[in-house]
C-alpha cells in the first residue's frame, strides 16, 4: 500500500478509540484539522513525554480549531491505562489490526536489540478541515516535536 501524499485526500477512517468510543476522520471535515500521531508503544520513554508534550499544547491546538489523536497498535485497555496515568486530554486510537498503520505506511522494519522486527516508525500527520493531508513528519524525534506541528497548524 503507497502512503498518501502531501496535497491529496488523507485515507479515510473508522477506528475503536479510548472513552469506549469509534473515531471516524469524517467526522472532523469541515470543522476541524486532525493531528494524526502515530507512536510505537503505551507506556514507553518516548511515547510517554511526546503524549505528554502534545497533552501540555492541547489548549493552543484547541485554539487552532485542531484535534489530536494518537495512534499505535495496543489495545484499547492499554490506552484507557496509559491515558489515565498520564493525564491525557484527548483521544487514543486502538490499530491492532494495522489497518490505519497500513493506510499510512508507518509499518517499518526497525533494530531492536539486534534483532530485526516490524513495527510503528514515530509519525505525525495533519490533516486539513476538507480532510487532505498537508504535512507529514516521518521518523520524528520527540524533543522539540510538538512546537514544529503547532507552527504547522498555525500555518493553515
Amino acid at each position: 500500500m503507497t502512503a498518501p501524499l502531501v496535497g491529496q485526500p488523507a485515507p479515510e477512517f473508522t477506528v475503536a478509540a479510548t472513552g469506549e468510543q469509534e473515531i471516524s476522520l469524517a467526522q472532523y471535515k469541515g470543522e476541524k484539522n486532525v493531528v494524526l500521531y502515530f507512536y510505537p508503544k503505551d507506556s514507553t520513554p518516548g511515547c510517554t513525554t511526546e503524549g505528554q508534550d502534545f497533552r501540555d499544547a492541547k489548549a493552543s491546538f484547541d485554539e487552532a480549531d485542531t484535534v489530536i489523536l494518537g495512534v499505535s497498535r495496543d489495545g484499547l485497555k492499554s490506552h484507557e491505562n496509559f491515558k489515565g496515568r498520564q493525564c491525557f486530554n484527548f483521544d487514543l486510537l486502538s490499530d491492532k489490526d494495522e489497518v490505519l498503520c497500513q493506510a499510512f505506511d508507518v509499518i517499518k522494519e526497525k533494530n531492536m536489540y539486534g534483532k530485526k522486527v516490524m513495527g510503528i516508525e514515530r509519525s505525525t500527520f495533519l490533516i486539513d478541515k476538507s480532510g487532505t493531508l498537508v504535512k507529514e513528519w516521518r521518523k520524528v524525534k520527540v524533543k522539540g516535536h510538538v512546537d514544529e506541528v503547532l507552527e504547522a497548524v498555525k500555518a493553515l
